[in-house]
């Protein structure tokens, strides 16, 4: 595990100060956490900003909406024969 060294806001650190007894959890583990939670949060701002670029291209939901329909059909063959 590596070691970094950051400067933060004093209000920032006297919040994780008081959250960190709260929960009775090292500093470092809620700064792990939180770090961890808004990586994922920029990677499903990502997902859906490509998203809805990708709606915007005709052919692209050409192909998706021809693909739902297999897929249905899949799903109806595959009740049919349960």
């Amino acid at each position: 595990m590596a070691t970094i060294t950051s400067s933060l806001p004093d209000a920032l650190l006297r919040l994780l100060d008081e959250k960190s007894k709260e929960f009775a959890l090292p500093k470092n583990t809620l700064i792990e956490r939180a770090l961890q939670l808004y990586l994922e949060h920029l990677n499903r701002a990502a997902y859906v900003k490509a998203y809805k670029e990708m709606a915007k291209d005709s052919d692209l939901l050409s192909i998706v909406e021809e693909g739902m329909t297999d897929y249905e059909k899949q799903i109806r063959e595959a009740d049919e024969t349960n």
